[in-house]
């Protein structure tokens, strides 16, 4: 019994040494040659030294005699198999199931038609239980993998339709490039604004995973509803982009033209003057809707008495319809913060707060950040007169998209 057992494992010892230069083929006859030198009992003493499975040991008896016999041919020795070797594939059994599922999913199919990408609407269940009524014999996994075959994968909504383009888009970009250009070349502040989307407070699932321990993830609520005492929160942003620094003041009120300009303020009062001490103007790229569009009286109005108090002339340049994403605020700020507090719930206000300005990068992304406790009254209505009294400048090209206020008193 010893010797069965030392010969067992020398067989384990050779094979080790030699597995690594073996191919399929090779380990396959030297499981056979060992086995057959081992007697009685080889096959399973083999299986046990090599690890290799008692049925590829015979395999490779049966093969090895075969060889012996000259009962088949010579194996061309660049194969590990026989061609025709091995299970035949589902679509090659079923010769029917691939035009089948190819003619379920073509009618639901989405993409760009020059994209060699396509995805589906219909689930792989749903397609394997279709497949089933028609005959067809699947599982999901293979059912996806004839969808990876024909081009298919399952994909998330994306948000890149922006609508209509307008035919004076790229030319207000180059407008807009060269404004900036003059004001960062005369070393004066150029910032992007923005409304983060309003976010619920409270206990309420945030999108995203964080590390916790293994089994402990953070209860919250199972609904979505607004807490009437905690509300929303509107984080209304200034990116600063020279410097790279930003200031977001947190509403608790109504996202107006007027909370929009408080934020502006409160980021020259905290960061932009000590950053500018001798500004002589102030460049806003701005979105062309929302607290800050262009159509918005308000917005013009409290931009007027802000370029009064700052005592020089504020030129807003809003981004041509359509084009909202590509505002820079967008994806040097608002990014970062969404990605900083995935998978946290936004217990209160100042949770939200403590979060983006913890926010920071890799390039040095600064951010400061304020509750704003003030109430601000929704659809505050602006009358000619007051729109009359904004020094406003159009701008030749577009001057709805561009334009000047001058502080009142000054020359235009």
């Amino acid at each position: 019994m010893k010797d069965r057992s030392a010969a067992e494992g020398k067989i384990g010892e050779r094979f080790r040494k030699l597995q690594g230069d073996l191919t399929e083929r090779a380990r396959r006859l030297f499981a056979a040659s060992e086995a057959l030198a081992f007697g009685r009992g080889g096959v399973a003493a083999v299986s046990r030294a090599t690890g290799m499975a008692p049925a590829t040991v015979r395999s490779g008896i049966r093969e090895a005699n075969a060889l012996e016999e000259g009962t088949k041919p010579p194996m061309d020795p660049t194969r590990s198999r026989r061609p025709g070797g091995g299970r035949k594939k589902a679509t090659s059994k079923d010769p029917t199931l691939l035009p089948d599922l190819k003619a379920l999913v073509e009618s639901t199919t989405r993409g760009d038609p020059e994209s060699p990408l396509l995805w589906t609407a219909r689930s792989q269940r749903n397609l394997v239980d279709a497949l089933a009524q028609q005959g067809h014999a699947t599982s999901a996994p293979l059912v996806a993998r004839l969808l990876k075959e024909l081009g298919y994968s399952l994909q998330a909504n994306r948000k890149r339709l922006e609508g209509s383009q307008h035919p004076d888009r790229n030319a207000q970009f180059e407008h807009i490039n060269e404004v900036l250009r003059r004001q960062l070349d005369a070393n004066q502040p150029v910032i992007s604004v923005d409304t983060k989307k309003r976010e619920l407070v409270g206990e309420f699932k945030n999108g995203g995973r964080e590390l916790r321990a293994k089994g402990d993830p953070e209860d919250v609520q199972g609904h979505d509803f607004v807490d009437d005492e905690l509300g929303r929160a509107t984080p209304y942003g200034v990116y600063d982009l020279k410097q790279n620094e930003a200031w977001v003041s947190v509403g608790i009120s109504h996202d107006t033209g007027e909370f929009a300009v408080q934020s502006v303020r409160t980021w020259w009062t905290e960061m932009g003057a000590p950053r500018y001490p001798l500004a002589t103007s102030l460049v806003i790229t701005a979105d062309g809707g929302g607290s800050n569009g262009y159509r918005l009286r308000l917005w013009k109005l409290e931009l007027q008495g802000l370029a009064n108090e700052l005592g020089f002339p504020i030129t807003v340049c809003h981004l041509p319809p359509g084009t909202s994403k590509w505002n820079k605020i967008e994806h040097r700020l608002f990014s970062f913060i969404s990605q900083n507090w995935r998978g946290k719930p936004l217990v209160t206000h100042q949770v939200i707060v403590s979060l983006i300005s913890a926010t920071t990068t890799k390039t040095g992304l600064r951010v400061r950040s304020r509750i704003d406790t003030r109430t601000y009254a929704k659809g505050r209505r602006v009358s000619d007169r007051q729109l009359a009294e904004v020094h406003l400048e159009p701008h030749a090209f577009h001057g709805e998209w561009n334009y000047t206020i001058h502080p009142a008193g000054a020359e235009a």
